[in-house]
């Protein structure tokens, strides 16, 4: 017998169970479930095993808005993230409506009835649930294999005992001590790897296409540690995290307008935390500009004070062919090496990669247009949650479950079955993210697009966010609410 819930939440990571934690607390009653790939709650945090890994956005904007994080560490590891991740589920109860091992598979939505019917494979069989609400939280990772290069010689370099491991497929037998590592890559995988490794290798080597922005922050802010140490923790999670809003708000928004001073700024950060002498313009001087991609954060300068130990380097070069004994760059230049890391990037996989149907007729995402980076145009009672490129995801999941509520409250005040965003003609479509990473190049035509104007453009500010998400009329000319028996009449 096909089971059916009012909400069915994909994905059971940081966001899926924020979603699922604002049905308890908003709409209590709401029958839903919460189908999860995997074998277990955590998403990302569960997933990535590499060594050092941490949160690369502070934790007091990273944490849930209705939860404190009460750890004063601002940039927390994995493992904690993972912990506080499923202790809210636990102090929620949303742990129990969790189906683990299902994987969406396709969901297809009926006019006719006002439901979805939702494909799901559970351990090789195949399976069906129905809802009134579908609410992806799957993010946009492809979680099965990361972004990997064709890279010639590798079987030269392994054919010898030569390791090469990606970070998202990290082995939990590798053995790195005393051995010459070599980190592929320079975002913020690259950067957190580095100094991880170097406290046991014989030497890291952090080898860049090109550079990227890395800022020094303090692991422990000491103002975020008083606040918890002298009030009570919801409060003084509150003004942290709206100081840490507020700070990042601020910077970013000078990046944006003044980007050389910016430039200025970073390059005088970097330039002091390394020795003197050192060329930070060939390996810490992006050609773009801060926050033309995410930046790089490094916990009290822990990739810097390696640098300064010589535990590791940093070297500025493209790679020409995996050799027996390590790397061979473009400039002629050989690394030695016994375990080559690529840090290369992940790939991008819009909604778990799932298909999505209305009426039989197959959605193509590229066609659709994003309405206020949530709902899709000619996509009844669907949602989806993006966090922003430039501040924490979370800031981002929890407006869009407030925003969430807000609509399943407005269809029951008011009788309706199904609500949808109808796309205007005079919008101009725009690329879904305003992002020159290479994860993001690589797959923006597989992505919807987002519109020249509200409430079709997508604003990379929580401040923007958190005033129309929460405020702007749900009756606002756009989204088309009806009945189904009206539908069936006409």
């Amino acid at each position: 017998m096909t089971e059916h819930v009012d909400v069915l939440i994909v994905g059971a990571g940081l966001s899926g169970i924020g979603a699922a934690c604002h049905l308890e607390e908003r709409r209590p009653g709401t029958s839903y479930l919460v189908l999860e790939a995997r074998d277990a709650i955590g998403g990302t945090w569960d997933l990535f095993r590499y060594p050092g890994i941490r949160s690369d956005s502070d934790m007091f904007t990273m944490g849930y808005r209705f939860r404190p994080w009460t750890d004063s560490r601002s940039l927390a590891d994995g493992t904690s993230i993972l912990r506080y991740v499923r202790d809210t589920a636990t102090a929620y109860g949303v742990d129990e409506h969790v189906r683990y091992r299902h994987r969406v598979v396709g969901a297809d939505w009926s006019s006719q009835d006002a439901t979805w019917t939702v494909t799901v494979d559970h351990d090789g069989e195949v399976t069906t649930y129905t809802c009134g609400f579908l609410w992806c939280c799957s993010g946009y990772y492809r979680y099965d294999r990361g972004y990997l290069p064709e890279f010639a010689g590798v079987d030269d370099f392994e054919a010898v005992g030569g390791t090469v491991v990606h970070p998202q497929h990290w082995p939990e037998d590798l053995d790195w001590t005393g051995r010459r590592v070599v980190v592929v890559g320079s975002g913020a995988t690259a950067v957190t790897l580095v100094p991880a490794l170097a406290e046991q290798a014989a030497h890291v080597t952090m080898l860049q296409r090109s550079p990227s922005y890395v800022l020094s922050v303090p692991a422990t802010d000491p103002i975020d540690a008083k606040l918890l140490a002298r009030l009570p923790a919801k409060q003084a999670y509150a003004i942290a995290r709206w100081k840490h809003v507020l700070i990042a708000t601020g910077f970013y928004k000078l990046s944006r307008w003044r980007p050389e001073w910016a430039k200025a700024l970073l390059r005088k950060g970097v330039a002091g935390a390394l020795p003197a002498g050192y060329d930070v313009d060939t390996h810490f001087n992006p050609v773009y500009d801060p926050w033309d991609q995410r930046m790089c954060f490094v916990p009290d300068g822990d990739l810097f004070k390696a640098v300064r130990r010589g535990d590791a380097d940093v070297v500025t070069d493209r790679i020409d062919r995996f050799t027996p004994t390590g790397l061979r760059l473009e400039s002629g230049r050989e690394i030695e090496a016994d375990v080559v890391v690529t840090a290369t990037g992940l790939n991008l996989l819009a909604f778990g990669g799932m298909t999505l149907s209305v009426d039989g007729d197959e959605v193509a995402l590229p066609e659709t247009m994003a309405y206020r980076g949530m709902l899709l145009s000619g996509v009844p009672n669907f949602a989806y949650v993006v966090g922003y490129t430039n501040a924490s995801w979370t800031l981002k999941a929890d407006l869009v479950a407030e925003y969430v509520c807000r609509l399943l409250a407005h269809l029951d005040r008011h009788g309706y079955d199904a609500v949808v965003a109808d796309r205007e003609d005079d919008v101009t479509e725009e690329p879904f993210l305003d992002f020159s990473s290479g994860y993001v190049q690589r797959s923006l035509h597989l992505l919807p697009k987002q519109g020249s104007r509200t409430p079709w453009r997508l604003r990379q500010s929580y401040l923007h966010d958190l005033r129309t998400l929460r405020r702007a009329p749900l009756d606002d000319g756009v989204l088309r609410w009806s009945r189904v028996h009206e539908r069936a009449s006409a």
